[in-house]
């Protein structure tokens, strides 16, 4: 009776075991399905676009320091010192960074742009080919003074 009573105990963990292997293997199989997802999705992923909204920009244009910041509304104003030099709308287009300005008849004027973090420098070139040297700092808000 001993010895069947073993028996029985030694086939339920036998039992109790193989059931268990078989899960670990499945949730193995499992993991290994959800890696190979996980790099496919990654090697899918696009990085995100450059963004010239909430960005502030230091330049010298016509011998002028100036300073240009771009809401998160895509609005720019440019000024240097307490003068207002121009203001309009900002918009990002094929990857360059369109202007158009509020106080001229020009249109339209895009320029070369590229991901560049605060206190880079990128030098930027227009669709009529004029080059600008241009450094991202913080961004601040536009001040009262120069404001249109």
């Amino acid at each position: 009776m001993r010895i069947v009573l073993t028996s029985l105990a030694v086939l339920a963990l036998v039992a109790c075991n193989k059931t268990a292997d078989t899960t670990v293997e499945n949730v193995a199989e499992e993991n290994m399905a959800m890696d190979a997802n996980a790099m496919d999705a990654n090697s899918m992923a696009m990085p995100a676009a450059f963004q010239i909204n909430e960005t502030t920009w230091e330049f010298t244009d016509e011998g002028k320091a100036t300073t240009e910041t771009i809401d998160a509304s895509g609005n720019f104003v440019a000024w240097s010192g307490d003068e207002h030099i121009d203001h309009g709308t900002a918009v990002m287009k094929d990857g360059k960074a369109c202007f158009t300005s509020a106080m001229d008849k020009e249109g339209e004027v895009c320029w070369t742009a590229q991901p560049t973090e605060i206190g880079q420098s990128m030098e930027t070139t227009s669709d009529k080919g004029e080059k600008l040297t241009v450094k991202r700092v913080a961004y601040m808000p536009v001040p009262d003074k120069v404001k249109p």
